[in-house]
């Protein structure tokens, strides 16, 4: 594997751990796609720093089981602000 994606593997990973981030805010924050970000930290990464890939694991699994909070919070407050414009 190339050095330069190696290292780009381990910057998303220790990006997830430290700000708790989500698949999605690691990509905005790194201008790259979701999908690449998560081929990194879930595919690249257990091969490089398999350390890491479970500290990441743990936070992106606590991620997918409250997206659902998230998603309905976000729903709730897309309608509340369209009442108050009304």
């Amino acid at each position: 594997m190339r050095e330069d994606i190696a290292s780009r593997a381990v910057e998303f990973g220790e990006y997830v751990v430290e700000h708790d981030a989500t698949v999605r805010e690691v990509a905005k924050c790194f201008g790259i796609s979701k999908s690449t970000v998560h081929y990194d930290v879930s595919e690249r990464l257990k091969k490089i720093d398999y350390e890491l890939y479970k500290k990441v694991v743990k936070v992106l699994e606590r991620n997918f089981a409250e997206r659902h909070v998230r998603g309905g919070e976000s729903t709730r407050r897309k309608y509340a602000e369209r009442k108050e414009s009304r």
